[in-house]
């Protein structure tokens, strides 16, 4: 490495690339904090803009109030389920057989959700001829779908588990 890269890689801490990103992400936030008018945060003229006031509002509402909400969650499912270290009992953890499913199960709310709320329903009506009554029943059916696949992925992974650890101890007390 030449001695100049490695002498600021010693005094700044990182590739001068690293600096060059950092100096451009503040331009572009002193621009922003520059010519920042609340009134062109919701115009509907300019279709991009309202997009980016959504996606800013889904970024601080999912780190300020869902990762903590469904962390916590996780941390209690992990502290209810945790693992089991008997050897009769097979070390598979239900964890991901509940988070895959809810994972899921959250992110087709998120798509059904103007249906399950029936936003936009004279649209709707006038565009497929239905209404949007059974979006709710459909979104429930899917989720119990996906639930239902994990709980038999699950139960079919104890059972090969099993059958090894029944085998593994059929070989050693021969």
């Amino acid at each position: 490495m030449p001695r100049l890269p490695r002498r600021f890689r010693a005094i700044y801490g990182s590739h001068p690339l690293h600096l060059l990103t950092m100096l451009s992400g503040f331009a572009l936030l002193g621009y922003l904090l520059a010519t920042f008018d609340p009134a062109t945060l919701w115009n509907p003229g300019t279709w991009w803009q309202s997009i980016v006031v959504w996606l800013a509002a889904a970024v601080v509402a999912h780190d300020l109030l869902l990762y903590p909400l469904y962390a916590l969650a996780d941390r209690a499912l992990w502290t209810r389920i945790g693992r089991r270290a008997a050897p009769s009992h097979p070390n598979i953890s239900a964890r991901n057989h509940i988070r895959v499913p809810a994972l899921g199960a959250g992110l087709t709310l998120l798509i059904f959700l103007p249906g399950i709320i029936e936003q936009g329903g004279p649209t709707y009506q006038a565009a497929t001829g239905q209404d949007q009554q059974p979006f709710l029943g459909r979104w429930l059916l899917l989720t119990a779908a996906m639930f239902a696949a994990s709980a038999l992925a699950y139960a079919a992974r104890l059972a090969v588990a099993r059958r090894r650890v029944a085998a593994s101890s059929l070989g050693k007390s021969e």
